[in-house]
């Protein structure tokens, strides 16, 4: 199914339409929740409705499940079971050795949640802590009142779990701040976007593990301190993501900056002149840019990309066309190579 436009789900949710279920949700800005379309709870505003493709893009941007709708609703005894618990206490730090103790397998229920899903019961709650205190600090909540709504203990401990996602301390986030960040839900995962008011310069993976040292950088190169919010720049990019993850268009007209050198710089506007659809190997790339001796050096620059799929260095693969290493995993790069077969497609329809 293509997910349609945001106005046609917003007429779809206000008629409380069965026909979405399991397809498509929606999370409400103001209370934190994801609700199915038919969820028979009154109905937002507009402007407060974000709309995901899956329970787990609704998990990750930090929405947590509906008590009257239960858009988490699974046939399995076992994922129910599960989900239940994790519903008692979202805030406790979950182990495999408390999925033992309720006599369940590791690795059936990994399977099992991965299935329905698209992601482990551990990565779930992980999502639903850490969530809940991003989401605190992004509205200008202290600290301690994130570190509690996060279900850490001590302030250390909540600490130490931003820097190893951000790589900064939250004392460090602001309400208001040159540079502002943001999660952006997809298909293959939560995003991180951090833009300043007039460009955008950084789209990363939020589990990738270069991206602490990523927005280090940025913030060194940028002599900026680094808050939490939404800007219309990042509006303009969830919905140019949208557009591009459901068919709809490869463009992506938004003014980009990132730091590199000279050579990088030509490296990464050469990449955004790749057609959706198509390919390129390292030594390709070297080649259109002049520099056939350079193919080491262009592999460099193409690894020290921030703006993942606005500037698509996922398009790069091995001489013999084998998919090669990327940062946000090769599944993810194989998915992006597989949805973009559909715009070569319309290209060659068009033509």
């Amino acid at each position: 199914m293509t997910t349609p436009d945001s106005d046609t789900l917003y007429t779809a949710l206000l008629a409380r339409d069965p026909a979405y279920d399991g397809q498509v949700f929606v999370g409400v800005t103001t209370t934190g929740i994801f609700c199915r379309l038919s969820c028979p709870a009154r109905k937002p505003n507009r402007a407060n409705c974000r709309f995901f493709d899956s329970a787990a893009a609704s998990i990750g941007a930090g929405f947590r499940p509906c008590k009257r709708c239960d858009p988490l609703a699974h046939g399995d005894p076992m994922v129910t079971r599960l989900l239940a618990a994790l519903e008692a206490e979202p805030s406790r730090r979950w182990s495999e050795a408390d999925i033992i103790a309720m006599k369940i397998e590791p690795s059936t229920a990994r399977r099992a949640f991965k299935r329905a899903f698209g992601l482990s019961f551990l990565e779930m709650a992980r999502h639903r802590r850490l969530a809940a205190g991003f989401t605190t600090l992004a509205a200008g909540g202290r600290v301690i009142d994130a570190q509690i709504d996060a279900g850490f203990s001590s302030p250390d401990a909540f600490r130490q779990a931003v820097i190893r996602r951000l790589g900064l301390p939250p004392g460090q986030l602001l309400k208001s701040a040159e540079l502002t960040a943001d999660w952006i839900a997809t298909p293959v995962g939560p995003m991180i976007a951090v833009a300043s008011r007039h460009a955008l310069h950084l789209l990363e993976f939020f589990d990738r593990k270069a991206l602490p040292a990523a927005l280090r950088r940025l913030l060194l190169d940028s002599h900026g301190r680094l808050g939490f919010g939404r800007t219309d720049l990042i509006d303009r990019l969830e919905r140019a993501l949208h557009l591009y993850f459901s068919g709809g268009s490869a463009r992506f007209d938004l003014p980009l900056r990132q730091p590199g050198s000279v050579f990088q710089q030509s490296v990464w506007a050469e990449l955004q002149r790749i057609p959706a659809g198509e390919r390129r190997s390292y030594g390709q790339l070297a080649e259109a840019l002049g520099r056939p001796d350079a193919v080491r050096a262009v592999a460099r620059a193409n690894g020290a990309n921030t703006l993942a799929i606005l500037v698509p260095c996922h398009r790069i693969t091995g001489a013999d066309g084998g998919l090669t290493g990327y940062g946000g995993g090769l599944w993810r790069k194989d998915h992006l190579l597989t949805l973009e077969r559909q715009y070569e497609d319309q290209k060659r329809t068009s033509t």
